[in-house]
């Protein structure tokens, strides 16, 4: 195929992009106006509510959760306050939102009942998790009361064992201190961490600083 000298080249000729547009009829002309906004596709304004209501649920999913954590949340996605205020107590009517039942769960999953399970933290570590997480002091107390003293005992005992293992190389005094150290960032008290601490090193034929 020749193009007629006579006739102008087309405005595509070179363009591989614009050839194809042209043939196909795609290229639209630019003074053409962009279609008007379509109301009923835009939908109306989302209802602060339902959406509040939706990360509520989305939250609960998984896990439960403090009253102020779930606060925070709606806050953080700008719902506003009275309707935030609500619905948090209306969960809490239904027993979505307990802050009960939230401590203790959580005291659960981050605590231990002495079989090594849960993260071995003590009462003390798990009060300041509890007041950060905005559960009420009060609250706190009556779930963590229910802690027994002989699995808090044997929590740190199970620590103990575990980080002794990984401390063949190093010196009493060093292994001591470390193990001392790791039992406090768990919140225990410095008599009982002091006794679990000497009582699992003669276990395994070791010394603790001091006991000459």
């Amino acid at each position: 195929m020749t193009l007629d000298e006579d006739r102008p080249a087309p405005d595509w000729i070179g363009d591989v992009s614009a050839g194809v547009d042209a043939w196909t009829r795609r290229a639209a002309p630019a003074d053409r106006p962009a279609p008007p906004d379509d109301p009923v596709a835009q939908g109306p304004d989302a209802d602060p509510e339902s959406v509040a209501r939706t990360i509520l649920l989305d939250q609960l999913t998984g896990r439960a959760r403090s009253r102020r954590e779930l606060s925070d949340k709606l806050a953080a996605k700008n719902v506003p306050a009275e309707v935030a205020t609500r619905l948090l107590d209306r969960f809490e009517e239904l027993g979505l939102v307990d802050d009960d039942a939230f401590a203790r769960s959580w005291i659960a999953a981050r605590g231990s009942d002495g079989s090594g399970g849960g993260k071995g933290l003590a009462k003390r570590a798990l009060a300041q998790e509890l007041r950060r997480k905005g559960v009420d002091d009060e609250v706190a107390r009556e779930a963590l009361d229910d802690i027994d003293p002989g699995d808090e005992e044997a929590a740190a005992r199970t620590l103990v064992r575990k980080k002794l293992r990984t401390l063949t190389r190093v010196d009493d005094t060093t292994a001591t201190r470390r193990l001392v150290g790791m039992l406090a960032r768990k919140g225990y008290g410095s008599a009982m961490a002091f006794a679990v601490v000497r009582d699992e090193l003669a276990r395994s034929g070791r010394e603790c600083p001091g006991d000459d």
